[in-house]
């Protein structure tokens, strides 16, 4: 799978260890779910630019983590095309906040926040309890295998 990261924030440092963690993780979970021929996107937001994003597209105006975006919901591309699983867009000032209040380093929070995303763009959803646990066990589970548990 192919991973783009960009980063369209300022207030937190983006390093090359999160970026090499972030592409380690990201294609665990493409391995662990068979997927090859796919990219995907992953944008760094701030909280104001990911609260707006909340707003405008999900009429929730507060901040939040990460919000994905499925890009190709069908099976139209052509063998030699990638498909484009769509875009993650994650808060890091909300994920170095998640980090503090849960005890674990912010590589970790980032990378998690990453899993769950890419979870929402493959179906995956928590509206109710069987299925936040399917989530949360798949995302534990990726986790693990990249030696990022909490």
């Amino acid at each position: 799978m192919e991973v783009y990261i960009e980063n369209t924030q300022n207030k937190i440092p983006v390093n090359r260890n999160l970026v090499t963690k972030l592409t380690e993780t990201m294609n665990k979970a493409a391995e662990i779910h068979g997927l090859s021929n796919q990219e995907m996107s992953i944008i760094f937001v701030d909280n104001i630019q990911i609260q707006k994003i909340n707003r405008d597209y999900r009429d929730k105006d507060q901040v939040t983590d990460v919000i994905s975006f499925a890009l190709n919901d069908d099976d139209t591309a052509f063998a030699w095309e990638k498909d484009n699983l769509g875009d993650i867009y994650i808060s890091l000032e909300r994920a170095k906040e998640q980090s503090i209040d849960y005890g674990h380093s912010f590589d970790r929070e980032v990378c998690y926040l990453a899993v769950h995303g890419l979870l929402h763009l493959l179906g995956y959803d928590h509206i109710n309890k069987d299925d936040k646990e399917k989530m949360r066990e798949k995302e534990e589970e990726i986790m693990a295998e990249v030696g990022l548990m909490r």
